[in-house]
């Protein structure tokens, strides 16, 4: 019988094993009878379970039964005792009915228990209960009968539960333990395991095992604290005072105790390596199965979507589409990647640890799912590598056509800049596309060859007819896109040759308009510079002939501009007709140039008949001013007469301005500078007009001299005639 089986009614405490002892060393069993009406069945039960605890040694020893019958009715006390001869007759050394005071006198005579002790087999003594202690030592007693024995039912039953569920789970678990252990010795590894070899205990071994610990540990200390008043095992609550010991291995509760943890123990331990066996035999098969699922599945359909993807596209958008679709690839194939990547530890972390037996299947399984994974994955990268270098071949592709449009669009534009700046500027703006052009052609040249040869070793993966014919016509679109291109960009070199040339031409067209102005503006400027600082006459006639000399050289390089500009103005023409260029022509720049080359040509000629003049002045000057000079004096009037003629004529030629064509007129230089050249002109004829006079004068006394030298002679020969 179990205590969970009629645990409420042992919760009612109707009769309990306090521990303590008789004087013959016999267990205390008391019954606490109450004034409420006591079950007998119950109370049967109760003896039963209670009975049925003590070792057959203690229960030699006899049962000292105290029935407390203070708060019930005599007729219950006797059927109580009545029933002890029916449930424990042998057992039963001695029953003491602890009596109220005075209140069963009269009844007890009618019924004398020790006259009837030899139907009963055991002895009955009513006693007070403060009479008890002469059968009994108090130590023995608990509190209720006046001893000091400490006794707390509620928690012997909660210990009784323990002590009983612990018994019952370490045997079945000992039981199952053994059976499965004894299996798994038994079973040969090389057959089919039957599936009650891997059944598991019911209960959790390491529970149990605590379990046990705790109440071994409980058994100990009551035990060893008894003497302090606790109790005595799971059969008893012990005794108090200083003469206690404990009963006979009380019980038999704790070594029962320890002699099952210590088989559960032995039980465990070898169940542990079973275990440890079965989780490597299950760790290996499933291993086993998960590298077959990889490996069937790479192999099957993983290898099938990569031989079905060979295409390069004939787009950049093309491209694109087939590496998403790659990369869906390659995500499906990184699931069993990283189910690899696992695989491979658990692999790796058996082979640290695991028997030799096992290292052999171990690493063929592992050195098979490597193969197949890595040869998987270099597929994989192949393929992608062979799509990014597709989608760099048709990148390139792309911006080259782009960059061909663009230059094409440049070449087939009417050209109408506004200088020659402006043309240098789009014509090199117009290399400089070309130069991009011939980059990209030849980035385009460099990725199409790197593409080619990995379309080429696509054939080192897969074998097979379907595979060549889509990489041949892999090659053929490369070469026709690299062929295309080349073409393309041929015609546009030629194009930009024809209009190089063309721009060329109309660079040297306003060239030769911008010279052609400038010389326009070069002839103004030499005509400025004739007005304004070709002023001086000369002082003399050697200096008048230096500036003539100058005027000439000066009058050359005018006429060497005007040349110039007529022959850049020719050319500009030619160049005209070349280009088929209608609305340009020279404009107003002839116009402007004759017009300033007829204004210079007549402030030449004035300067060259002013210069002429000053010459012819100052030479004839010279001749009169020349000291000892002993010319014939009529040649001298001639002179001075020259002198003052040419003089005059040059004063009035310093007044008079310069006429244009056009009609408008010019001076040359500053009224100031006019003035001073004709002062000096006048400071000349006056000296001539001195020298003049001063020659007059000597005539008049080379008249009067000769006159009077004439009268002397005419006196002389007057005079011989009068005598």
């Amino acid at each position: 019988m179990e205590a969970s089986t009629i645990l409420p009614v042992l919760k009612k405490k109707l009769a309990f094993l306090s521990g303590g002892k008789d004087r013959r060393s016999g267990l205390i069993l008391t019954i606490p009878l109450c004034t409420e009406q006591t079950s007998m069945e119950e109370l049967s039960s109760t003896l039963d379970y209670l009975l049925g605890i003590p070792s057959e040694k203690c229960k030699a020893r006899g049962f000292t039964v105290i029935v407390d019958g203070r708060k019930s009715q005599w007729n219950v006390v006797k059927t109580v005792v009545l029933m002890l001869q029916n449930v424990i007759p042998a057992e039963v050394s001695l029953v003491c009915v602890v009596k109220p005071d005075e209140f069963w006198d009269k009844k007890v005579t009618h019924f004398c228990f020790w006259k009837e002790k030899d139907r009963l087999g055991f002895e009955v003594i009513l006693v007070s209960a403060n009479k008890l202690t002469r059968y009994i030592e108090p130590c023995q007693l608990t509190d209720e009968f006046g001893g000091s024995l400490q006794y707390d039912h509620m928690d012997w039953v909660n210990k009784r539960l323990v002590f009983e569920k612990f018994t019952k789970e370490s045997t079945s678990l000992l039981d199952e333990l053994a059976v499965i252990n004894e299996n798994e010795k038994t079973s040969q590894p090389d057959k089919p395991r039957p599936s009650d070899c891997n059944a598991l205990p019911s209960f959790d071994p390491e529970t149990v095992l605590q379990t046990g610990h705790e109440l071994l540990s409980e058994l100990q200390q009551r035990r060893f604290n008894g003497s302090e008043g606790g109790g005595g095992g799971v059969g008893g609550g012990g005794g108090g005072g200083t003469a206690w010991s404990p009963m006979d291995d009380e019980l038999l509760a704790q070594p029962q105790v320890m002699k099952l943890l210590d088989s559960l123990r032995e039980q465990y331990t070898k169940y542990q390596e079973v275990c440890r066996q079965r989780s490597k035999r299950s760790q290996l098969e499933e291993i086993q199965t998960k590298v077959m699922q990889v490996v069937n599945w790479l192999e099957g359909p993983g290898t099938d979507q990569l031989r079905t993807q060979w295409g390069i596209g004939d787009s950049i958008r093309a491209s694109q589409a087939l590496q998403l679709k790659h990369e869906e690839i390659e995500s499906q194939h990184s699931e069993w990647f990283a189910v690899y990547v696992e695989l491979n530890q658990q692999m790796a972390a058996l082979l640290s640890a695991g028997d030799d037996e096992d290292l052999l299947e171990l690493k063929a399984l592992q050195q098979q799912l490597s193969d197949v994974c890595y040869r998987q994955a270099s597929q994989l990268e192949f393929r992608q590598n062979v799509l990014q270098s597709a989608h760099e071949f048709h990148g390139t592709a792309q911006d080259l056509s782009q960059q061909l449009d663009g230059l094409l669009g440049m070449l087939c534009a009417d050209v109408a800049p506004a200088d020659g700046a402006a043309i240098q500027q789009t014509l090199k703006h117009l290399e400089e596309k070309l130069k991009s052009v011939e980059g990209a052609l030849q980035s385009l040249r460099e990725k199409g060859q790197v593409l080619l040869e990995q379309i080429s070793n696509q054939t080192s993966w897969f074998y097979g007819k379907e595979m060549q014919i889509e990489n041949k016509e892999n090659v053929d679109h490369v070469h026709s896109v690299m062929e295309d291109m080349q073409l393309r960009k041929q015609r546009c070199e030629d194009m930009v040759d024809v209009r190089r040339l063309k721009m060329l031409q109309m660079v040297q067209l306003f060239k030769c308009e911008e010279d052609a102005s400038q010389a326009v503006e070069w002839l103004g400027e030499l005509l400025d510079a004739l007005l304004k600082t070709h002023i001086r006459l000369g002082d003399d006639s050697q200096e008048t002939k230096v500036l003539l000399e100058k005027h000439r050289k000066f009058v050359d390089v005018a006429q060497s501009t005007y040349d110039y500009g007529r022959q850049l103005l020719q050319a500009t023409v030619v160049l005209c007709q070349s280009l088929r260029c209608t609305t340009r022509s020279s404009g107003d720049t002839l116009p402007r140039l004759n017009r300033v080359w007829k204004q210079f040509t007549v402030t030449a000629d004035e300067r060259q008949h002013r210069l002429d003049m000053a010459s012819s002045f100052h030479t004839a000057a010279e001749r009169v001013l020349k000291e000892g000079c002993e010319q014939v004096e009529v040649l001298e009037v001639e002179v001075f007469e020259e002198v003052e003629t040419v003089g005059k004529a040059l004063l009035d030629r310093l007044t008079v301005p310069v006429i244009f064509p056009d009609g408008s007129e010019q001076f040359f230089g500053s009224p100031g500078d006019m003035a001073s050249s004709a002062e000096n002109i006048r400071d000349k004829m006056k000296l001539v007009e001195d020298k003049r006079l001063q020659h007059e004068e000597e005539e008049e006394e080379e008249e009067e001299l000769e006159a009077e030298h004439l009268q002397e002679e005419a006196a002389l020969e007057a005079g011989p005639d009068e005598s």
